[in-house]
């Protein structure tokens, strides 16, 4: 069972950090663009739509599969204390990364924002950066083998369309 202390922590952590990546900094950004995307307005608010639907939702997903499954939050500070490979997690290994940035993309498309659109960007890059510098390490160096074997089972950014098997559970 989840514990409701747990989920507070998470949600402020969501509404702080994820909550300004995903939805203040975009937001900020394309009002001060003067270079709209060139897309249809109607195409832009479908596919927009649709694409921060899916990153909210994905996201919950994997905040919930951090407090339930890992026992812990998306927070650095605080993380899960198991390894998270349950749910989205069997078909990409960062999908908490791939909500925001279908957020910002969502967003992006919108807004019909060219600056959010290179925010998405930047953000691809940066989360790149963090998760193949520090989170691949840590976490190979805090669950050993049993990543390695989840490494080589999931992909680390385009989603495998059927679950990998685990034989760890």
């Amino acid at each position: 069972m989840v514990s409701p202390y747990v989920l507070v922590k998470t949600a402020l952590f969501s509404a702080l950090v994820p909550g300004t990546v995903a939805g203040a900094i975009p937001q900020f950004l394309a009002r001060r663009d003067r270079g709209f995307l060139p897309i249809g307005s109607r195409t832009a608010r479908l596919a927009g739509g649709g694409s921060l639907l899916a990153g909210i939702l994905l996201y919950a997903h994997t905040a919930w599969r951090f407090s339930d499954e890992g026992r812990g939050t998306p927070s650095p500070h605080d993380e899960p204390e198991e390894l998270v490979t349950g749910g989205v997690y069997a078909h990409v290994r960062n999908p908490m990364y791939v909500a925001v940035l279908l957020c910002i993309a969502g967003q992006a498309l919108l807004y019909r924002s060219a600056l959010a659109l290179w925010w998405a960007v930047a953000c691809l890059l940066g989360f790149h950066n963090r998760v193949t510098e520090y989170e691949e390490p840590h976490l190979r160096e805090k669950h050993g083998e049993a990543y390695d074997r989840y490494c080589e089972r999931v992909p680390r950014w385009l989603p495998r369309l059927r679950s990998a098997e685990d034989p760890d559970r």
